[in-house]
């Protein structure tokens, strides 16, 4: 079960990369191998929201649906993501932004799944710490085109 976690330091706020991340929607515009998203429902508690997203992955012959509870905590600048159906046996992520006292964000990024197909689980493996770099790599660009550089 591949798991990845890794801290960026970024020259934007935290408020900023949490509005990011938690635009599910717009993920297609940026996000590697993400294809479409979309947003099933909404709900609005006193201290977070939970939103019910699909999102299609496409690579190469590989194209799949699956859904997921994505829970955003705007007080604590956190968002959690787990799966709820399509072709993972789990996947969690967990993302956290604190501004920092030197300025700018630090993004904290956590992500633990596992494939129901071995084959697909196995590829997965061989290729993942590249995936996940280029999927971080995305959205630090996205940073910067929504807020410039610092």
């Amino acid at each position: 079960m591949p798991t990845h976690s890794e801290t960026k330091h970024l020259p934007y706020s935290a408020q900023q990369m949490y509005d990011l991340v938690a635009d599910v929607a717009s993920y297609p515009q940026f996000l590697p191998w993400t294809a479409a998203a979309r947003i099933r429902s909404r709900e609005e508690h006193a201290d977070h929201e939970v939103m019910l997203a699909d999102l299609v992955i496409s690579f190469k012959v590989f194209r799949e649906r699956f859904g997921s509870r994505v829970t955003l905590w705007p007080g604590e600048n956190r968002i959690d993501t787990e799966y709820l159906d399509g072709p993972f046996r789990h996947m969690i992520s967990k993302w956290r932004f604190e501004d920092s006292a030197e300025g700018g964000v630090d993004v904290h990024f956590f992500v633990d799944f596992e494939f129901k197909n071995r084959i697909l689980q196995g590829a997965a493996g061989m290729f993942f710490y590249e995936a996940m770099q280029r999927i971080v790599r995305a959205f630090e660009r996205r940073a910067a085109e929504l807020y410039g550089t610092a």
